[in-house]
């Protein structure tokens, strides 16, 4: 009975772990200024979420290098319920600036937003990639 107890809450802990948040993934940004966008891969840190740049493209779609690679662009995003990140930050490479942050998960859609001092920024929808 004690080796059934332990199997099962062994088993119930093991399938908690593999159940990934639907934020994680990688993610297409919408294209800046210049056409160019990024793949951005968001996984957990901590008890948030944060999202690396892996991949640069230019306008044309080809991929090019990039300084910005392996850079935090989003991080400290905190899951709340329908689909809300918030209380994070996010860094807009083709302006060098930091805001605070929220984004809104729909299906395979990512939301982005940045606001400074109550200006915000609409950083467009992102697409998931996988």
């Amino acid at each position: 009975m004690l080796k059934t107890l332990i199997l099962a809450a062994t088993l119930a802990l093991g399938a908690g772990a593999a159940f990934a948040d639907p934020v994680e993934g990688i993610w297409k940004t919408k294209p800046d200024d210049n056409g160019n966008f990024g793949y951005v891969q968001i996984k957990p840190c901590g008890a948030a979420f944060c999202g690396t740049l892996i991949k640069a493209f230019d306008s044309a779609g080809k991929e090019k290098p990039s300084e910005n690679i392996s850079k935090k662009i989003v991080w400290d995003m905190v899951a709340y319920s329908d689909g809300l990140y918030d209380d994070g930050q996010i860094w807009s490479p083709d302006r060098d600036k930091i805001y605070n942050s929220d984004m809104t998960l729909a299906g395979n859609k990512l939301s982005v937003r940045g606001c400074v001092f109550g200006i915000c920024r609409d950083g467009g929808t992102w697409s998931r990639v996988k």
